[in-house]
């Protein structure tokens, strides 16, 4: 299947960013947890809950902040390589919604949107729920909403890659005087159900095992004399797992595992326990609720009472090479670029595999 889909009667005359959304005040939290939630019937009481998270931080996520600055690093890039294309931006679960955007992109009389969702893996939630999102956006527009390409998955683009390398190793270095450090990755976990259906913890092993490759060649790079006295080669390819963070939805539902805090406390309990730990956001491209709170916040606060050390790396953010990488993901439907990808999975199709990312099965309802 090749990776780059077939010339569009229209050229691309703009960029979509398309993001999961969140709150920017605390009056709009609940509301923008029922969105999240809809279909699911999560109490409200369960809700409050998790309201309770957003308060710390003032009842505002960061999310949509960070990507109108990637917007903004986005449209400066495309302006700097010649590409006359506006820059959206749309979310799936509060404002600007992605069916306001959409409005908002016909009535500019952009024809052709390329759509980049800010999310590098497949799986339902992150990949095939944002085509529908798409689908029911032009629907409810009607005919005048312009077409919508999604861009490819780029969980093991050079451009998503090299950042959190030089991350990992910067958080590293700041563990340094400490023995044994291990690094984590982690993403959102998702239901096995949903796992099931698409390639979403392969495609996480995958990425990691690049990161780790392209530390260890830069290790190995390195002249000896430039060594501290700890780091030994032998260390350059640091012992490491894959975590996971955020489940929700009811007990008895199995979700992906290990979770972060388990797995911290699991360590700790070992015979020989490291000293620190790294943890890189692998699943994550910003640094919003999920982030600050599952991880600078619980999984940190876990890992003082065990006494280990903690560091957190940054997501790639607005990295310069991840907004090349957007580029360059536009150009390949745009202009029929070759594909950039790294590692022995090549670059993703762009369009998924029949079947992939399908919805996680919903238990079935007791009769009464």
């Amino acid at each position: 299947m090749s990776p780059t889909p077939s010339p569009a009667e229209d050229p691309v005359d703009a960029v979509l960013i398309l993001s999961f959304g969140g709150p920017e005040r605390p009056e709009d939290v609940m509301e923008f947890l029922r969105n999240v939630t809809r279909g699911r019937n999560v109490p409200d009481e369960r809700l409050a809950e998790v309201a309770e998270q957003y308060a710390l931080f003032g009842g505002r996520s960061p999310i949509n902040d960070q990507c109108r600055d990637l917007a903004a690093a986005l449209e400066e890039r495309l302006a700097a390589t010649d590409h006359d294309l506006p820059v959206y931006f749309g979310a799936r679960n509060w404002h600007p919604f992605v069916a306001d955007t959409v409005r908002r992109m016909a009535d500019d009389g952009v024809r052709h949107a390329a759509v980049f969702v800010t999310s590098a893996f497949g799986s339902y939630s992150g990949c095939r729920q944002y085509r529908e999102d798409l689908a029911r956006a032009r629907a409810e527009v009607g005919p005048e909403a312009p077409e919508l390409t999604k861009l490819r998955l780029f969980y093991n683009h050079p451009g998503f890659i090299d950042p959190l390398v030089d991350n990992l190793a910067a958080g590293l270095d700041r563990l340094a005087d400490r023995k044994a450090v291990r690094v984590l990755f982690s993403a959102h976990s998702i239901p096995v159900s949903m796992a099931a259906g698409c390639d979403y913890e392969d495609q996480l092993a995958n990425a990691a095992e690049l990161i780790l490759e392209r530390l260890e060649a830069r290790g190995q790079d390195r002249p000896d004399h430039d060594r501290p006295e700890h780091d030994r080669p032998d260390h350059d390819r640091p012992e490491h797992d894959m975590v996971f963070q955020s489940r929700s939805g009811p007990p008895q539902v199995p979700w992906l595992e290990p979770d972060i805090n388990d797995h911290l406390r699991a360590l700790a309990a070992t015979d020989d326990p490291p000293d620190g730990v790294v943890v890189v956001p692998l699943g994550f491209t910003s640094e919003h609720m999920e982030v600050l709170f599952d991880l600078d916040t619980q999984a940190s606060q876990t890992a003082a009472e065990l006494g280990l050390a903690f560091d957190r790396v940054p997501s790639v953010g607005t990295d310069t090479r991840y907004v090349d990488m957007i580029v360059g993901l536009v150009d390949e439907i745009a202009a029929g670029v070759t594909p950039v990808a790294i590692g022995a999975h090549g670059p993703w199709p762009f369009a998924c595999p029949d079947g992939h990312c399908a919805p996680p099965q919903r238990p079935a309802r007791r009769p009464a």
